[in-house]
């Protein structure tokens, strides 16, 4: 998924609040949007490098949208908006072997009391497919949430409720970076969303997870990697 442009570099000062942070741009102060509700605290580090999108409204509070941290030469995409479009992206293309059978791709259809992010269907059925953003990494292994997340919980066990009625229904997590190399869940934040997930694998609900390679330009799938329930 392309990242229309241009992005501007500057330097992280705070976080303001949950989707609002302070940046140094050209030697003034800036409100940038985040479009992130989990904590950050590993990549929102004063000093740090971030790239920033002017935004379009310009009678917006926050005139910049936070997009990217650089890690040292490495891009960690922030923006929790993306997983989503760019699984669908994936799957029409065929890029993912795990939903080859998939020849139509639906995006935010209600199921029960949630709304799902795909349903995936095909001549063997239909697969709710739910994606979740990680950016955190540790040690090599990706960690979600890190936050308590009650929707994600909830999302969980109502896939894990459609299994129980016939069909296929799968939890996977966009890993925003490229250095991780298995995926766990982060049971130090959310230990109640980690239980959930572990019982919708015994269920049937599929796990799995991706990284993404990350450019100025470009945020897309790259590859697979283990799970670690």
């Amino acid at each position: 998924m392309r990242i229309e442009g241009p992005l501007l570099r500057g330097t992280f000062v705070r976080r303001d609040n949950r989707f609002r942070a302070t940046v140094e741009l050209d030697g003034r102060h800036v409100a940038a949007h985040v479009p992130n509700s989990g904590r950050l605290h590993e990549l929102f580090t004063p000093g740090r490098t971030v790239l920033l999108r002017p935004a379009n409204n310009p009678r917006r509070k926050t005139p910049y949208d936070l997009l990217l941290v650089d890690l040292g030469g490495r891009l960690v995409s922030v923006d929790a908006r993306l997983p989503a479009p760019l699984l669908a992206e994936a799957i029409r293309a065929g890029q993912l072997k795990e939903f080859h059978s998939y020849t139509e791709v639906r995006e935010e259809i209600r199921l029960d009391d949630s709304r799902i992010d795909v349903l995936a269907q095909g001549p063997l059925g239909r697969c709710w497919v739910e994606a979740k953003s990680v950016t955190l990494v540790e040690d090599g292994v990706a960690l979600f949430p890190d936050a308590v997340t009650a929707r994600g919980t909830r999302h969980v066990q109502t896939l894990a409720a459609a299994v129980a009625r016939g069909d296929c229904a799968a939890v996977v997590f966009v890993v925003q970076r490229d250095d991780a190399v298995r995926f766990a869940p982060h049971d130090d934040s959310d230990p109640v969303f980690g239980r959930a997930l572990r019982l919708a694998a015994q269920a049937g609900v599929r796990i799995y997870a991706y990284t993404c390679k990350v450019t100025p330009h470009e945020v897309r799938i790259h590859q697979r990697i283990p799970v670690v329930l």
